[in-house]
């Protein structure tokens, strides 16, 4: 699909204003068409849901899966034409109900977990890296499905995301900022 056409820069409004179903990101007022996701990626990314979800129910922070957008730097003042920041990732957690509205979260979730597909590699490691490390995401999950790991990064006393753990298939690896939150790779990678 052919964006829509107008000027160089797209906002949130414009995404509110779309027709369709396509996935589409806006990095910086530009926009950016995601592919489909593969089956492997829809089985690893629906196992990490279903254990943090089994895990958080009944309590406070919650879990979201793909679609579900995350405007990671807007302001309480800010209109839909000024976010020019909205990403999709594959899996938010996110603690404090008032970054939660309608839409998505306004705001850095707690949490991000991106699984790569082909298409997204660079984009995952270097720009959405950088961006998380900016909103302030105080844990981030790079998913590999050909390697059969996570890289898992904290944000440190600086705030900047440092590569914490890699854990690997039969690993148990542990959610940092969810006390006692252990996912199972074996169930995660059973493929």
């Amino acid at each position: 699909m052919a964006l829509p056409a107008k000027q160089m820069r797209y906002t949130f409004a414009d995404c509110l204003a779309w027709n369709g179903d396509e996935r589409i990101e806006i990095i910086n007022g530009e926009a950016f068409m995601m592919a489909t996701p593969s089956r492997l990626h829809q089985e690893i990314s629906g196992e990490i849901f279903r254990q943090l979800a089994n895990f958080l129910e009944g309590k406070q922070c919650k879990v979201y899966a793909a679609p579900f957008g995350v405007r990671l730097f807007e302001r309480e003042e800010d209109k839909p034409e000024d976010v020019d920041t909205l990403v999709e990732p594959d899996i938010s957690v996110v603690c404090d109900k008032n970054k939660l509205d309608k839409h998505g979260c306004k705001g850095a979730p707690d949490m991000v977990i991106e699984v790569l597909s082909p298409s997204s590699l660079r984009h995952d490691r270097l720009v959405k890296l950088n961006l998380y490390q900016r909103a302030g995401v105080r844990e981030y999950w790079i998913v590999d499905p050909e390697y059969k790991s996570i890289q898992v990064f904290f944000s440190d006393a600086n705030g900047f995301l440092q590569t914490h753990e890699v854990y690997q298939q039969g690993d148990v690896a542990r959610v940092g900022v969810l006390d006692g939150c252990f996912i199972d790779l074996g169930k995660v990678f059973s493929e």
